[in-house]
């Protein structure tokens, strides 16, 4: 029987972190979980989102049922779990003792970006909203837990040359490169979680990794302070980037 591989990749909300779940979808030996700690965290941190009752019916609400789901048996014929995760969604109190049966994996993208992205959907901002500073405790826990240092990848490097630098991180990971990471059909996915209508407009449309961004967007205000705040923990990341 061949082995299952899974692989937890944990992301800040506006990171890629959808296009890189249809990447990792597009393998045909795959089967994927978007943001299953999402109802979880709504639940536990007392916060409210866009289509909160849709969420909250299409998830477990218990943090130790969603860990245990992390290492469940697969559908016939996969062999490989992709895991998309936020960060922000890993509250202190949320267990962690499943992390040793997967791989893992960051996606980091400048905070400057994330910002301009976040604010087209959501109100309100702050540092923890986007992941940042909660995304390097969680790499140094996982690190801990582990004893080995999760490989980074950086949302603008993979849209500058998207083979490449996917095909270091399946390296990184022990899985071998696929080309059909490259490209996906237009649409919704089964995997997409009830979410989607609110956030993944932009991904619905895709058929592939988008061009290269351009100039990083110029914050003020609150904006530009919760982006200064963020940067340090974003540059330490990427000191680990494959």
């Amino acid at each position: 029987m061949t082995d299952v591989i899974r692989i937890a990749m944990w992301s800040g909300p506006r990171n890629l972190s959808t296009t890189m779940m249809r990447s990792f979808g597009a393998r045909p030996e795959a089967v994927c979980v978007d943001e299953p700690f999402y109802a979880a965290w709504l639940v536990a941190s007392g916060e409210v989102h866009p289509m909160q009752e849709e969420i909250l019916a299409s998830q477990p609400t218990d943090p130790a049922i969603v860990a245990k789901d992390m290492l469940a048996p697969l559908p016939p014929g996969k062999t490989l779990h992709y895991q998309k995760h936020m960060t922000h969604h890993m509250l202190d109190s949320f267990p962690l003792d499943w992390v040793g049966g997967v791989r893992h994996a960051f996606l980091v993208r400048h905070p400057g970006r994330v910002i301009a992205s976040y604010m087209k959907k959501m109100d309100s901002l702050s540092l923890e909203a986007i992941g940042v500073p909660q995304q390097e405790r969680l790499y140094r826990e996982i690190m801990q837990r582990t004893g080995t240092p999760p490989p980074v990848v950086d949302s603008d490097r993979i849209l500058a040359d998207p083979p490449e630098v996917l095909a270091r991180l399946c390296d990184a990971l022990g899985i071998d490169w696929d080309p059909a990471m490259l490209g996906w059909a237009p649409g919704p996915k089964p995997e997409d979680g009830a979410w989607a209508p609110h956030w993944y407009d932009a991904v619905w449309k895709s058929s592939g990794f988008g061009a290269p961004p351009g100039e990083t967007p110029v914050h003020t205000g609150r904006a530009a302070e919760i982006e200064k705040e963020a940067l340090a923990s974003y540059e330490r990341l990427l000191e680990n980037h494959v």
